[in-house]
Parts: C-alpha cells; structure tokens; sequence
C-alpha cells in the first residue's frame, strides 16, 4: 500500500471509530476516504471528525437533500523524486 494509501486508511479508520461509515479508494495520483455522515451528528462529534480529516491534504462536505450529507478527503501520492523523471538534466545534454 503506498503512503498516501497508509494514511488514508489511518484517516478512515479514526472517522470509522467516530461512528462514520467509509470507503477508501486508491486513484493514480491520490487517494480518497469518504464517509456518510447521519443528519443528527452532535456538534462534538463534528469536531472529532474535522481534526480528524485535517490530516488530509484536501477535505469537505458534499451535501444534497437527494443524498445526504459525505465527508470526504483527498490524500495525494508524493511525486517521484528520481533525477530522470523528466528526462536527462541539462548539463547532460550535448
């Protein structure tokens, strides 16, 4: 499991223990948590599960009255740091 991966799965475990419902999904450049959040969720459960997906590099609510309400946060995959990840370097080239 990559990184990104590891720590997704520490954010979906902590809002899973909060309550939450969740799924994981890895993508090629980051990795989701998404999680049902019910309509009667108290406030100090909402705080639990904000410091929660601080932790992520991205995270927000979508919510609908078709359905509900999905917390959701974006963990990205670091970027390879190899030198030839964009070709050769400049002072290689003749």
């Amino acid at each position: 499991m990559s990184a990104s991966g590891v720590s997704a799965a520490a954010i979906a475990a902590r809002l899973s223990a909060a309550g939450l419902p969740t799924r994981v999904e890895e993508h090629n450049r980051f990795t989701t948590v998404e999680a049902e959040v019910p309509e009667t969720f108290s406030a100090e459960s909402w705080r639990e599960v904000l410091d929660v997906v601080a932790d992520a590099d991205r995270f927000g609510l979508l919510a609908t009255s078709l359905n509900g309400r999905t917390l959701w946060a974006v963990v990205r995959k670091t970027v390879p740091t190899t030198g030839d990840v964009g070709g050769r370097a400049i002072s290689d080239r003749s």
